[in-house]
C-alpha cells in the first residue's frame, strides 16, 4: 500500500513545450550559466599565472604561460610548518563531516514532531525558531562565546561543531518541507505495521531529500570556510582554512600562493555543489505533494 502510494505521489508531469521554446530557454539559461562561470574561471587561471602576469596591467583574463609554480611554492610553504599539513586537513574535515551531518539529522528529528504531531508547546518552540532567525550572527557572538566558555568548550573543536547542530535555519527548512508530506501517506504507513524510526527513515527523510540536500550546500561550505574564530587558539587545533590564510598574508611575494590557495579553498565546495545539484532539481521538480 505504501508503495504505491509513494508512486502516486512521485509521478512526473510531463510538460507541454514545443521544440522551439525549449531550444531558447536552453539558450539563454546557457549564456546565463557561461557568464555565472566567469568568476570561476577566472580564479582557475589566475591560479596558474605566474607573477608576472598576475601584475600586468590592465589584468588578463586568460593565462599565457600556465606554470604549477603557485602551487609548488605552496606545498614548499606548508612543509616548512611545524604542523604538518595532514593536521589541519583532519582537523578541518573533522568539524565538516561532524557538523554537517549532525545538523541534519537533529534538525529532522527536531522538525519531523514539529510538522506531524500536535502537542502543547510545539506552536511556541516553532515560533522561537523562526524569532532566532531574525538575529545577525554578529548580535549573538558575544552570548554565544559566554556560554561556550561557561561549559569550557574554548580551544576544542566542540566550540565550533556544536553552534553549528543548532543552525535554526535549518530545523525552519525540514519542518516546511514535512508539512507537504501527506497524512495519509503515514498513516498507510502505519496500518502496514511500520514503526516511527521506520516511517521516519523510509518514507520521510526520502521524500524531502531537497531539504536535506540543500542545507548540505548550504552548511558544508561554511564550516569548510572557518578559521576557528575566537574559540580555537591552539594551532594543532586549527583548520586549513587558517594555515592558508596565514600565507597569503605573506605579502606581495605570495601572490601566486594565494592565487592557489583560494582555487583549492573553491574547489572542495564547488565539487560538492555539482554533484548534488542534480538530485536538487530532480527531486524539487516531483517533491509537491498534496492530498
Amino acid at each position: 500500500m505504501v508503495v504505491k502510494t509513494l508512486a502516486r505521489f512521485r509521478a512526473p508531469k510531463k510538460l507541454n513545450r514545443s521544440f522551439t521554446v525549449s531550444f531558447l530557454l536552453f539558450v539563454i539559461l546557457a549564456l546565463f550559466g557561461s557568464f555565472m562561470m566567469l568568476p570561476l574561471i577566472y580564479a582557475v587561471n589566475n591560479a596558474f599565472k605566474p607573477l608576472d602576469e598576475l601584475f600586468i596591467f590592465p589584468p588578463r583574463f586568460f593565462v599565457n604561460n600556465p606554470t604549477s609554480d603557485n602551487f609548488t611554492d605552496l606545498v614548499a610553504l606548508m612543509g616548512n610548518s611545524w604542523v604538518p599539513l595532514s593536521r589541519y586537513i583532519t582537523n578541518t574535515l573533522l568539524i565538516t563531516i561532524i557538523g554537517t551531518v549532525g545538523h541534519i539529522l537533529l534538525a529532522s528529528a527536531a522538525a519531523y514532531p514539529l510538522s506531524k504531531y500536535k502537542f502543547f508547546g510545539s506552536k511556541t518552540l516553532f515560533s522561537i525558531v523562526v524569532l532566532s532567525l531574525m538575529f545577525s550572527g554578529h548580535v549573538t557572538a558575544t552570548p554565544n562565546y559566554m556560554v561556550i566558555s561557561w561549559l569550557g568548550w574554548i580551544n576544542t573543536h566542540a566550540a565550533i561543531i556544536v553552534p553549528s547542530l543548532a543552525f535554526p535555519l535549518g530545523l525552519f527548512l525540514m519542518k516546511q518541507f514535512m508539512e507537504q508530506i501527506p497524512d495519509a501517506l503515514l498513516e498507510a504507513a502505519k496500518i502496514d505495521g511500520a514503526s516511527e524510526y521506520r516511517i521516519f527513515w523510509s518514507i520521510v527523510m526520502p521524500n524531502v531529500k531537497p531539504a536535506w540536500l540543500t542545507l548540505l550546500i548550504l552548511q558544508f561550505p561554511a564550516l569548510w570556510g572557518t578559521d576557528g574564530g575566537n574559540f580555537i587558539y591552539s594551532e594543532n587545533l586549527k583548520t586549513l582554512h587558517y594555515a592558508l590564510g596565514q600565507i597569503i598574508q605573506g605579502g606581495i611575494a605570495r601572490a601566486g600562493v594565494g592565487a592557489a590557495v583560494a582555487l583549492i579553498l573553491m574547489v572542495v565546495p564547488i565539487t560538492l555543489f555539482v554533484i548534488s545539484q542534480s538530485s536538487v532539481i530532480q527531486t524539487m521538480a516531483t517533491s509537491g505533494m498534496k492530498e
